[in-house]
This record gives structure tokens, sequence and C-alpha cells, in this order.
């Protein structure tokens, strides 16, 4: 199916309504600006113990650091693809909210006016409970920016998160909740190359992935229609995933995310956001990742290859 997508509106509502830093990291993939314009629009997120919040997560509007908003840097942080002592300071703040066992815990505690507007799955998440989820996504996240920033990759934090994730995956009988199952299989297909025990875990879990249909997979708990999608799975072409996922579903996730652009030129999500500020949030960052996908996947030119089709 061929959808016609249209760059400079998703340009316009960018700029009418995106937050600085999604902005910044739309351009950056556009080639429009460099990685230190969208390092600087990162800052303003950053705490003094190195960790990020003030909302960076859009459904955890808290000021203070907290381990979702960690992966929203390292987002960033691979993204720009250059070394930077942030990332380096951010593994630091990691190390010091670990818990004993070598896992984070799903959300730090906070309360009162610095709970407003968030989900309540942050709200009331057990601060001294290891969560897989958490850990996990962290880690891959993290061992993507390793890949060209040295202070990422020699960090301590990074090998303790990486064992507890390995011991716990090896315990895992079944596939879990299907976020949590989509940032296991993110991190074994990212440490596929350089982990010797990952490649026969991601082959047995990835055994549980649907096979037929579209390949989706419901949220627990979520929204009407909220599911982890082939895309959310296994978007990064060329990887050791993308084996185990049907190439007739993932086309037609690609179609179905072309053809999701809305009249405003922007993309949306299909979880229920917690305040209207994070709605728009979640917006700016759902456009930016459509478009990184669909170029990604030759559905849009790249950088300085001209206008769009």
């Amino acid at each position: 199916m061929s959808t016609t997508i249209d760059i400079a509106a998703a340009t316009a509502f960018m700029t009418a309504h995106a937050r600085v830093l999604d902005r910044r990291r739309f351009a950056l993939h556009q080639g429009r600006t460099d990685a230190e314009g969208v390092l600087a629009a990162l800052e303003g997120y950053r705490n003094a113990d190195g960790g990020y919040g003030w909302a960076l997560e859009p459904d955890l509007r808290c000021e203070r650091s907290q381990p979702v908003a960690a992966l929203h840097a390292f987002e960033v942080f691979e993204e720009c693809a250059v070394p930077t002592a942030r990332a380096r300071e951010l593994c630091d703040w990691l190390e010091a909210a670990t818990l004993p066992d070598g896992g984070l815990p799903f959300a730090l505690p906070f309360d009162g006016p610095d709970a407003a507007g968030s989900a309540p799955f942050w709200v009331e998440a057990d601060p001294s409970a290891s969560s897989l989820h958490m850990t996990a996504e962290l880690a891959g996240a993290a061992h993507r920016v390793a890949r060209h920033d040295p202070g990422v990759r020699d960090h301590p934090w990074l090998a303790r998160a990486t064992e507890f994730c390995r011991r716990r995956i090896a315990a895992l009988e079944g596939a879990p909740p299907a976020i949590e199952f989509r940032f296991v299989l993110d991190l074994l297909d990212t440490v596929h190359d350089t982990h010797p025990w990952a490649p026969a875990e991601l082959a047995r879990l990835a055994a549980f992935l649907p096979r037929g249909g579209d390949g989706a997979m419901a949220v627990e708990g979520g929204a009407p229609g909220e599911a982890m999608r082939p895309l959310d799975v296994a978007p990064r072409p060329g990887r050791p995933l993308r084996s185990f996922v049907d190439p007739r579903a993932l086309a037609a996730d690609l179609d179905r995310l072309a053809a999701g652009q809305c009249e405003d030129g922007g993309w949306t999500v299909d979880w229920a956001p917690r305040s209207p500020a994070g709605a728009l949030e979640w917006r700016g960052h759902a456009t930016v990742r459509a478009v990184a996908l669909l170029t990604a996947h030759g559905r849009l030119p790249g950088p300085g290859a001209g206008s769009t089709h």
C-alpha cells in the first residue's frame, strides 16, 4: 500500500505544538541541526544529581530524577551519536539508584503536588522492588549508546544491570506482559553480538511472539486498542530480532504507521495520556518516532534527499 506522507505538514505540526526537545530531535533527523542543539535542549530536564525529571517522560510530571526519564535521555544520546559526559554522569546516577540485587525500581517515590498529572502506575510503584521491565529497557538503550560512547560502555552500572537482567530473563518460563516483553526482547537483540548468552535467550523467548494476524500484543490494563505491534517490538532493520517477526505483519504495520498521520500533520499515541500537556508532548514524541521509522524503512527519503512524496 502506498501512502502519501506530508513532511511539510509534520514540520508545521512540530513548530506549532511540540516541545523544544522534540523539535530539535525532529530537525536532527532531517539534517537541519546538529547534536549540540539537541543536547542543549535536553539540559532543561537534567537535575543536579545527574538524573533527569521535569516531565521528560510526559506521563510522569514530577521534578525529581526518575529511571524512566533516564530512558528518554538515553534515547537522545543514541540519536546524537556523540560521546558526552552527561551520558556517563547519568550512569553514575543510575548506579546510585540501583537496588542491592542490581535492578532498578520501576519508579522512585514522589507525592503531593509533584504527583499532579502523573499516571497512577508511576505514583504507586514500589521503590523497594527491582523491575525487569525498567532495568531491561534502560540497559538496552544504554548498550546502544555504548556503541559510540566508551564512558557508558565501560561504566560498572551497565555491567551490573545487564547481569541482573540475564538472571531474571533466564528465570522466565513464558512471555511477560506485553510492554515488559518488548523491552526484554529489545535488550536481547541489542546485546546479541556482544554477550554470548543472548542469542539462545532471544530465540527461546521470541518463540512466544504472536504468529499470524497483525502480530499485535494487547497491553493488559491499557486503553482500548493499546498494543505492542511489530514496529514496537522490532523497530530496527537488519537486527536478529527481525527474523522472528512475520515480514507481512511488519509491512502492514509500516502501512498503518504511514497512514496514521493526522490532518494537523502530526501523529498520536494509542494509550491514554494523563494530562493535557502530556497528551500534546506525546504527540510530538510520536511524530519524531514516526518520521524516523518511516525514513529508516525507506518510506521517506533521508536527510538531504530532497522533497518527500
